[in-house]
């Protein structure tokens, strides 16, 4: 079979030099690791043939060790499954490292979402052109930075990828082999559990050495084609914008206090000050002419002392720097020919889009706990407040009534609940980020599991009673709807609160703009695949419909993860196919784990990504496509669909062997050992496991530890069917030809079936205890499988993304090993108690693939 062009340079530039210089791994002078290498084709051969064969996980290692006279020891047996493991972890970044020094050539074949391409086709197109400037008036994206451990590189080994696609970049040969004995010799545990500080370390590098330059140079590339004469920025606003939850989110982790959230905001001011500085020196060496001394002089001062002697309580220099900067340029312009001006445009640039604060630092907690704090305020403060003593015992619309809204400074002494403490100090001590920072510092809180209008009222009420005043409240209060439920009741929440005269006050004072977050995480562990996706696409109809009845500047702030089950995917289609239902005037989405790092670890793969979205929400801005705006017919389609998978999934979901089987067979339990976060694997961490606490992330990981992507495509099979028997299969072809939202949310299904195999787990088909459980996900990922192929007109799962899947397809088979050595510990641990020795070598073998199987699940774009 003849291949396409960009299958034949994926083959070339990825494929050819994977297995290239895989073979470098052999010539590393290290004994163990050369013995590990030759060993491991044989070992991959077994295990696939077993897996094909269908045999069971302890019987395929067991009849390996058989076939080796020198490993009839444990102890030997163990040694070579750990070094196993240390081998395939690095496999894993050597692929990354290829595959991001490939981008340029193998990402950037089909050019059509990117910026470049607009502008040059709005070049001679006026009209084109006008509409492009209105879009970017209004128009911005937000890309949020969260802790969520879906990607456990640690810094050093960050460090190292980033130099080896470099190299390979260069096909630096000496190089190259370098970077592969240092990453040969270099651990990827950590000894101990991050804290939030550590978290947010690790998430600034990539601010530092990624979004620092490509946020400014995509800002660069806007202000140069649309902004020469003044036409779209008029208050210095920016296209990109970004935010950070490390020290921030609080929400079940009570790990991040108030101290957290100070260092972490003198953290992120301290690196964007040595990024200023960095660069700042670099001008320095080249303006070197009379005139600029002065202002060169305060300029190195202001860079220096908030790069290494930053000061507790630290001004707003923002408008010194641009002040002196401004004033070099003057002199180059008027004096020397504007010689290197174009390096004080870049810092100047630079300083408009990060201030002094780099990243919006959030701050996120759930509902119940700021319930608690304004419950115990009020009850201990009732004259300042104006509260009665009975307020969480009234109906909703009693206590909308109840709230006064009076301005106070109750005192903080007596607090003895640690979170209530941590509550108030934070709300004060965010006044404090606003004046070293500015506003932008720091000016959103999100409301977790929010139900009710009283939760942003109250909250609010928590505000005022802890120094703020209501003309200078400069916090967005932002609800995060989440459950299925939950976003069903969202646009009367927020109805309710529209029509609340002191929040239509404070709205007022925040130019009229509301942020409401909607979460795909918990929605899909709720409702399954389909329905979190259409409860969430309903919603912001609704909610759409309610903002702009009580014109309020609606945005959606989308809290995605990587893998579809979580809202990840192909996201840049979804911005591209919002209806006119829909507020689509910014974008704001979270990116977490090993979403950064495979998609914005890098210049290019960050530049190329946030081109992608901005170029989805500027396009559907300017004119939507016919099929994405829904129809009424399209509309009860969809929902009937959503409604079948729904059903099935419940079916699954109340089954009572559902936790029992992710307890047993996957490594659900032993997730909360690994220290790669410093947040709990579930709420209520000293209760017993249920599924309303377990968190999505969790749950998600640990299907896709087992290979069935039950959270990413359950439930849609049937979905199809049920259309297909009721005569509406016509129908459901035409929706996804014409619907983009339709479309994206069906191929991302797909690409999480593609990471599917079970023939992995197979050997529980006959099983006494999880046979008849075993088969219903087996036959339902068949019913799905069936009708994805019918419905894209296909023979093979992927078949129109050939490079995608050869990505998937590769990784898959580096893991595989991982896979089955995680599943023999799982089998061999059931069978000994705990204080039998060899059980906790078991448990430290299965914990140990759990890292290289999610560092390898990368979700392409």
């Amino acid at each position: 079979m003849k291949l396409s062009q960009k299958e034949a340079v994926y083959e070339n530039e990825v494929l050819t030099r994977f297995e290239l210089y895989n073979s470098l791994f052999l010539t590393l002078p290290f004994y163990q690791v050369k013995h590990t290498g030759t060993l491991l084709p044989f070992f991959s051969t077994h295990i696939e043939k077993g897996v094909n064969d269908k045999m069971d996980p302890e019987a395929i290692i067991e009849s390996f060790f058989g076939q080796y006279e020198q490993y009839i020891h444990k102890a030997d047996r163990f040694d070579l499954l750990f070094r196993i493991i240390q081998y395939i972890e690095r496999q894993v970044v050597l692929f990354d490292a290829i595959e991001d020094a490939a981008f340029s050539k193998t990402g950037r074949a089909d050019d059509a979402g990117s910026l470049e391409s607009l502008f040059k086709r709005a070049e001679n197109n006026n009209v084109l052109r006008d509409k492009i400037v209105n879009r970017l008036k209004d128009f911005s994206l937000r890309l949020v930075l969260t802790a969520h451990p879906t990607q456990f590189y640690p810094g050093e080994v960050l460090g190292i990828i980033t130099d080896l696609t470099g190299a390979l970049k260069k096909n630096d040969i000496n190089d190259i082999h370098l970077l592969l004995q240092q990453l040969g010799k270099t651990p990827f545990l950590q000894k101990n559990k991050p804290t939030p500080i550590d978290e947010a370390r690790s998430l600034a590098w990539f601010l530092e050495h990624v979004f620092y330059p490509v946020v400014s140079d995509i800002q660069c590339m806007v202000d140069n084609d649309f902004d020469a004469n003044g036409c779209i920025r008029e208050a210095e606003k920016q296209i990109v914008e970004l935010g950070f939850w490390p020290g921030g989110d609080r929400d079940g982790n009570p790990n991040v206090t108030t101290e957290s959230t100070k260092e972490v905001s003198a953290l992120l001011r301290t690196i964007l000050f040595r990024c200023y500085y960095r660069d700042f020196r670099v001008m320095k060496r080249r303006i070197t002419f009379r005139g600029v001394e002065k202002y060169m002089a305060a300029l190195q001062e202001i860079f220096y002392e908030n790069s290494f002697n930053p000061q507790e309580n630290q001004k707003n220099v923002k408008d010194a720097i641009i002040f002196n900067l401004s004033e070099v340029k003057r002199v180059l312009t008027d004096y020397h020919d504007r010689l290197f001006v174009n390096l004080v445009d870049d810092l100047l640039r630079k300083v408009k889009i990060f201030g002094t604060y780099f990243s919006s630092l959030d701050i996120r907690q759930d509902s119940s706990i700021l319930r608690k704090t304004y419950q115990y305020l009020y009850k201990a403060h009732p004259e300042e407040t104006g509260i009665d003593a009975d307020f969480e015992t009234l109906e909703e619309a009693d206590k909308i009534m109840s709230a006064r809204f009076r301005e106070a400074d109750l005192p903080t002494d007596n607090i003895k609940d640690p979170l209530i403490l941590d509550m108030v100090e934070t709300i004060r001590f965010v006044q404090k980020i606003q004046q070293s920072g500015g506003p932008k510092a720091c000016h959103r809180f999100i409301i977790s599991n929010c139900q009710q209008a009283s939760d942003i009222l109250s909250l609010m009420e928590l505000f005022l009673w802890n120094g703020w005043k209501k003309e200078t409240l400069s916090i967005d209060f932002v609800p995060l709807f989440e459950t299925v439920d939950d976003l069903k009741r969202a646009a009367k929440v927020m109805e309710i609160l529209y029509n609340n005269k002191a929040y239509q006050s404070h709205l007022k004072h925040r130019g009229n703009k509301q942020t409401i977050m909607l979460g795909f995480s918990d929605s899909t562990k709720d409702g399954g695949y389909l329905m979190a996706n259409w409860s969430i696409y309903k919603a912001k109809m609704e909610l759409t419909a309610m903002a702009r009845k009580y014109d309020v500047d609606l945005t959606f702030f989308d809290g995605r993860g990587g893998p579809p089950a979580r809202g990840g995917g192909k996201t840049q289609r979804f911005y591209a196919s919002m209806g006119d239902e829909i507020a689509n005037d910014h974008i704001q989405l979270t990116i977490q784990g090993q979403t950064i790092s495979s998609q914005y670890g890098s210049f290019d793969t960050a530049h190329y990504n946030i081109e992608q979205l901005l170029n989805a929400g500027i396009t559907s801005g300017i004119k939507t496509k016919p099929g994405d705006t829904l129809s009424q017919g399209k509309k009860m389609l969809i929902d009937r669909m959503a409604g079948a998978s729904y059903n099935k999934f419940m079916e699954l979901r109340k089954h009572p062997l559902f936790l029992k089987y992710l307890e047993e067979l996957s490594p659900l339990k032993f997730l909360s050992s690994l220290n790669i976060s410093s947040r709990p694997v579930k709420r209520n961490s000293n209760s017993e496991l249920r599924l309303e606490d377990l968190r999505a992330i969790s749950f998600v990981t640990a299907w896709s530890q087992l290979k069935q992507s039950v959270p990413g495509c359950y439930g849609v099979g049937t979905a199809l069917k049920n259309a297909d028997d009721s005569g509406e299969w016509d129908k459901v072809q035409e929706l996804y030809n014409t619907s983009g939202m339709f479309k994206t949310i069906i191929d991302n299904s797909i690409m999480s079936m593609t990471k599917s195999n079970f023939n992995i787990t197979a050997y529980l088909k006959d099983d006494e205890k999880f046979g008849t459980f075993w088969n219903m996900l087996r036959e339902e990922f068949e019913l799905t499988k069936q009708y994805f192929l019918k419905l894209t007109g296909t023979t093979m799962l992927m078949e129109r993304y050939p490079v995608e899947r050869k990505s998937i397809a590769t990784r898959e088979k580096i893991v595989l090993p991982l896979v089955i050595i995680q599943h023999y510990a799982i089998k061999k641990m059931h069978n000994l108690s705990t204080d039998d020795p060899n059980y906790e070598i078991y448990g430290k073998l299965l914990t140990r693939t759990v890292y290289g199987i999610v560092n390898a699940g990368r979700n392409l774009v």
